[in-house]
């Protein structure tokens, strides 16, 4: 939703990695912005209307990023998805950093500014696998942060650290690390930072991916 900057950057970035997108605005004008050669989907209207966000196919999406100019329609439009259509991966742009932090309590990401936007969101909608961050001197140990499945969410770090067989180094929580401790438990828009064996990484990656297994 929006077809500003942020959205248009955002589309065409899907839209070239093979994504199927479409894009809501109020103003067809805007849709200028997505350049002649896009081959997504344009729909004009309200996008937190529950009908404008049928007919561009919120029932089959895979996930759903709210990035027009105002914060209230965007954190309108985030919690529809989520909680009218069930779209798991949302995000909002928001642009009151006060108002940023009640939303991630709400489990809607909130990110800001254009470029690093776009790239923000598409972490958050589209799984790359782990991201390295750091890497001993031999290569053999790598702190990488790493995606995982929304079953995962309200697990127990010392459960999934026996699950998956791996090291919680730390979390990002709402913006800020924090070391978890004994009784810490995954919340939804944690970012999960994990040590391990370079070569066992895609393992630990297809485990997290996964549904959470049964203990």
């Amino acid at each position: 939703m929006g077809c500003g900057r942020v959205g248009a950057t955002l589309a065409r970035t899907l839209a070239s990695n093979g994504q199927d997108v479409a894009v809501i605005d109020m103003d067809a004008k805007s849709f200028r912005r997505l350049g002649s050669d896009f081959e997504g989907k344009t729909v004009t209207g309200v996008g937190f209307d529950r009908a404008v966000l049928t007919t561009a196919g919120i029932k089959q999406a895979y996930a759903f990023a709210a990035v027009s100019s105002g914060d209230n329609s965007n954190i309108l439009a985030a919690r529809v998805a989520r909680e009218t259509f069930g779209v798991e991966r949302v995000a909002a742009r928001i642009y009151d950093p006060r108002r940023a932090m009640v939303y991630q309590r709400l489990g809607i990401p909130t990110v800001a500014t254009v470029r690093w936007t776009a790239d923000q969101i598409i972490s958050r909608l589209v799984p790359h696998g782990a991201v390295p961050e750091f890497t001993d001197p031999s290569g053999k140990v790598v702190m990488a942060e790493v995606p995982y499945a929304v079953s995962w969410v309200a697990t127990p770090v010392a459960t999934l650290e026996a699950l998956a067989q791996t090291r919680v180094v730390f979390l990002t929580r709402l913006g800020d690390a924090l070391i978890p401790g004994p009784d810490t438990v995954i919340q939804d828009g944690d970012l999960l930072h994990i040590a391990h064996q370079r070569e066992d990484l895609p393992r630990v990656e297809r485990v997290l991916s996964s549904p959470r297994p049964h203990e």
